[in-house]
């Protein structure tokens, strides 16, 4: 049985011939979008397959049409639920490339003194590199940005990245 991976939310429908407004929160934007591109959206537990006919990005979210949907009818009952994509289409990485579901829930430890700094809960994509929320587990979290310089080591096995710190990375007090 296939493993399904959450690549964004249908947010909205946008006209009257179908289109939906999605929020992606995906590795692969244009990738998991292009068109042709197979998603499938969880509906009352099912996962309805869709191709992607037309995509256009505009500010913070992505206009998609499906090649299976031409009406706003057909789309209005969607609004709500998320897109997935299944592990067979997922692909192999170059080294120090992950998939974002491998990385959230990971433990951020210090590199040298392995104190635990919390858990990654969220990727954003800003822009040049990813930005990893730590949630500290005390209702504060912080911005670990995905560099070299900070993130020293991921070990998916042990499920911890090993981190160095940049002073006023993280609010200490």
């Amino acid at each position: 049985m296939s493993e399904f991976y959450e690549i964004g939310k249908i947010v909205n429908t946008h006209g009257l011939r179908g289109d939906v407004k999605v929020i992606p929160n995906t590795d692969f934007i244009e990738e998991r979008f292009a068109q042709k591109a197979k998603v499938f959206i969880k509906f009352q537990n099912n996962m309805i397959p869709a191709t992607v006919k037309t995509v256009k990005s505009v500010k913070n979210f992505l206009l998609v049409t499906f090649s299976e949907f031409d009406d706003i009818n057909q789309v209005e009952q969607y609004k709500g639920s998320n897109l997935y994509v299944s592990d067979a289409q997922l692909h192999d990485l170059t080294e120090n490339s992950y998939y974002y579901h491998e990385i959230i829930g990971l433990k951020v430890i210090d590199e040298i003194t392995k104190q635990v700094y919390g858990t990654v809960s969220e990727i954003l994509a800003p822009g040049a590199n990813d930005v990893w929320v730590v949630d500290e587990g005390n209702g504060k979290s912080f911005m670990l940005p995905f560099i070299k310089d900070v993130v020293k080591r991921v070990d998916l096995e042990q499920q911890v990245v090993e981190v160095e710190l940049m002073e006023g990375l993280r609010d200490e007090d």
